[in-house]
């Protein structure tokens, strides 16, 4: 039944794809992109990839969504007709796709004990987790303890892109000076009562699941990546529902700056913290009397910096985005 479940899902991908790359109207592409992250999150969640399933169906369908919606208030509605066909992008996509599927041939079963991945560094973690961090979410300790530092490069790529986004969107001219009264005349969809009123019933629970899955991302699905792009979906439904203004007098862009260095520089201070006290970089184990408590502690820590760099971020492109239109 799973199967007869993802081959259905894995057809409707295809379509909405070619829905995507026929649409003429970029309203219509856009809309059919959030369908498509929405079927990816549930094709994550049928192989058991709860953790992707879920930031795949907050950033994708959702905070994606709106920042195309704002690329696109930018620009014009229809794709221009192109002049003459592109044959060289038509032959490169057709020979990877030739190539992709030539290597799934190559691929092990889903699910196969036997498969390589299964044989390499995946036992150790099963059999070390319980031992050294005592978390029943393994994927949590491998992400935020074991490969600590790959979770550092990631933290600092969305760093770097969102610095690279406001450089993008800032008028040099008024750069670092956007403030408040400039986003007066944003005011959602106040004036739409069933809109606002859902939304200010949805909001809190958004919000709330946010921090359910910051904080327990220890022990189930979840973490900093996925409760910083929740909690930024709540804001960003705020700013729809109740305008710019009331969104900004929550979180200014001050704050939201303050949050995307500050997320970065504590996730770097835990791991000074661990060579201040004897260890390595990123090793918690140190941070306490007990190693196991620890390793909690820094993980708790490192997951909550990532959940604010993330939060920052999403919020921080959003509101630009937003800002470029009322100045345009």
């Amino acid at each position: 039944m799973v199967t007869l479940f993802g081959v259905f899902l894995l057809t409707l991908l295809v379509i909405t794809a070619i829905g995507i790359v026929r649409a003429q109207h970029l309203f219509v592409a856009v809309m059919l992109t959030g369908i498509f992250s929405l079927q990816m999150a549930a094709v994550f969640f049928i192989l058991d990839a709860a953790d992707v399933a879920l930031t795949e169906a907050a950033v994708g369908a959702g905070v994606a969504t709106v920042l195309l919606l704002g690329a696109l208030a930018l620009t014009e509605d229809r794709e221009k007709p192109a002049k003459r066909r592109a044959w060289i992008p038509i032959v490169v996509v057709s020979v990877t796709t030739l190539m992709v599927i030539y290597a799934t041939f190559d691929q092990p079963r889903l699910g196969d004990a036997e498969a390589p991945v299964h044989q390499h560094v995946a036992p150790w973690y099963l059999e070390e987790t319980p031992r050294l961090i005592d978390i029943p979410n393994v994927v949590t300790a491998i992400l935020a303890s074991f490969r600590g530092y790959d979770t550092l490069g990631e933290l600092f790529v969305i760093f770097t892109a969102g610095i690279g986004v406001l450089f993008l969107l800032a008028n040099p001219s008024e750069r670092g000076t956007l403030t408040l009264s400039q986003s007066a005349e944003a005011t959602g969809l106040r004036h739409h009562l069933v809109p606002r009123v859902v939304g200010r019933l949805i909001v809190p629970f958004i919000l709330l699941f946010g921090l359910y899955v910051q904080f327990h991302g220890d022990y189930g699905p979840g973490g900093g990546f996925q409760a910083g792009a929740l909690i930024s979906a709540g804001f960003i439904l705020y700013a729809l529902v109740e305008g710019e203004t009331m969104a900004l007098r929550a979180l200014s862009f001050r704050l939201l700056g303050g949050m995307i260095a500050g997320g970065a520089l504590l996730f770097v201070a835990v791991g000074i913290a661990g060579i201040v006290l004897g260890g390595n970089f990123l090793d918690y184990s140190v941070l306490a009397a007990d190693p196991v408590a620890g390793q909690h502690l820094g993980i708790m820590l490192v997951e909550v910096a990532v959940g604010i760099t993330v939060t920052g971020v999403l919020l921080t492109i959003f509101h630009s985005f937003a800002a470029r239109e009322q100045r345009s």
